[in-house]
């Protein structure tokens, strides 16, 4: 109790120190030049570049070169327009949207990293189309992130004996660690954003579930022609580097469990409605998202506690993975803060040129643009905050996008979490994967080799659910 009475004081004297911070949270972005971008796109840039340039640079100073762009919006922001105003932005960004977001994401991956499949598969095309159709559909009841890394490994471990196994890990990133994740909040990031700005649960399932059936369906059988191509080139390998077992099970047992608490963790804050609500410098947190958000802290420290020590010792769990998503996200959730503002600012903003690009003659927002739009910059800038820069392009309003203008928040969400896999970068699980792969002795394609890989099979699919249901 002690320690709630002394935070309280503590944010009571820091309110005082900075008068305007409880009113500060809305930032004009009609009144800032399209110069307070700069720390986003450096930030953005350096994700995609600075590992090719410098990778061993990157690897130990990523999380200085995040703090560093950070900084570079912040200080400059708080001498001009005054510490309330940054420090207000600064908390809204931290408490309404990073805090909630890096939370769930660290609860489905501690979960499903403490879940282990014993016994060894054997990788031909028609198990690998298995395998990454059953995770399509894990990927929207345990997140991307929690499908990826919970079948990753056996994916790799059922086709140890192959030669050519980067194609796999490319589908498998497009299949399960994207396109699969688009029909909940809890599968991919983004979606989860727009819940926590009042969409639905179940809405997007409802709206898009076509264009992610036709994407999913195409890519496996696209990959099933490519994969038994390599599979008849190789011929059978006479030694399998994992040996047979009967022995076929599951440990750590005890983390499904918990993804179905997690699962009843996010729709029940959902659904549960409460006038309660507590300020933090001018961000209300209400009742549910609190309760929501320590219930899967406490689900963290329960699967950390009673999973077995050696299924997570046989999945190779780290969390170097996570580490660095949380870096890289702090630093992209404060400097897009100006980035939304003028967003939001609409015509009135400097980024007017991209509001009018997304609308037509008429006035009236055009779902194909928005697709392609939040699609392409998804594939570059990260899916999640790119979700948040046209939520709030389209007007913001939960509502209204769900009804009115239910085209515009379709071509948003599927853009965002479709367009995700045209990158490395453009979703969380995705390096996490490469990753795995890499560290598994497995050579993935360059940052711009998998592009090749997802400009030539990708983009043409999108085009065709660009033309059948986004016109």
């Amino acid at each position: 109790m002690n320690r709630f009475v002394i935070r309280g004081a503590v944010l009571t004297l820091a309110s005082a120190l900075l008068p305007g911070l409880a009113h500060a949270a809305d930032i004009d972005g009609s009144q800032l030049a399209v110069w307070w971008a700069i720390p986003f796109a450096g930030m953005l840039l350096s994700i995609a570049f600075v590992p090719l340039i410098a990778p061993f640079f990157w690897h130990h100073h990523y999380g200085k070169i995040t703090a560093g762009w950070a900084l570079a919006f912040l200080l400059p922001f708080a001498a001009v327009f005054g510490p309330g105003t940054a420090a207000a932005g600064f908390v809204h960004a931290l408490v309404a949207e990073y805090v909630p977001f890096i939370i769930l994401l660290t609860a489905l991956f501690t979960t499903a990293g403490g879940i282990y499949i014993r016994g060894n598969l054997h990788g031909s095309p028609g198990l690998n189309a298995g395998l990454m159709a059953v995770g399509a559909g894990l990927a929207s009841i345990m997140g991307t992130t929690g499908a990826s890394m919970l079948l990753i490994r056996p994916l790799i471990r059922a086709n140890d004996n192959r030669k050519h196994v980067a194609h796999v890990v490319v589908f498998f990133i497009f299949i399960v660690s994207n396109i699969g994740g688009s029909l909940t909040p809890l599968g991919d990031p983004p979606l989860f954003l727009g819940f926590l700005k009042g969409v639905d649960f179940f809405w997007t399932a409802r709206v898009i579930f076509p264009e992610t059936l036709f994407l999913v369906a195409a890519l496996l059988a696209l990959f099933y022609v490519i994969d038994s191509y390599y599979y008849r080139k190789e011929g059978v390998q006479p030694v399998d580097p994992t040996p047979d077992s009967r022995d076929v099970g599951i440990e750590g047992k005890v983390n499904l469990l918990l993804l179905l608490v997690i699962v009843g963790l996010v729709l029940l804050s959902g659904v549960w409605k409460s006038s309660v609500e507590f300020d933090v410098f001018g961000t209300a947190v209400g009742l549910p998202q609190l309760m929501r958000d320590l219930a899967l802290v406490a689900v963290i420290f329960v699967s950390l506690a009673v999973t077995p020590r050696q299924a997570r010792e046989q999945n190779q769990f780290g969390w170097a993975p996570m580490v660095e998503v949380a870096k890289l996200f702090a630093g992209i959730f404060l400097t897009i803060i100006p980035v939304l503002a003028m967003l939001k600012a609409g015509l009135q903003g400097p980024f007017a040129p991209i509001v009018q690009a997304v609308t037509g003659a008429d006035g009236q927002p055009v779902p194909a643009m928005y697709f392609w739009a939040t699609g392409l910059l998804s594939s570059f800038l990260d899916n999640a905050p790119t979700y948040l820069v046209f939520f709030n392009l389209a007007g913001g309003e939960p509502q209204v996008l769900m009804t009115s203008l239910a085209p515009v928040l379709a071509a948003i969400s599927g853009g965002a979490v479709f367009m995700g896999a045209n990158t490395y970068i453009g979703n969380a699980p995705n390096l996490m994967v490469k990753a795995i792969a890499e560290d598994r002795g497995i050579r993935m394609p360059s940052f711009f080799g998998y592009m090749a890989w997802s400009g030539f099979i990708l983009l043409p699919l999108f085009a065709l659910v660009t033309w059948i249901w986004m016109r």
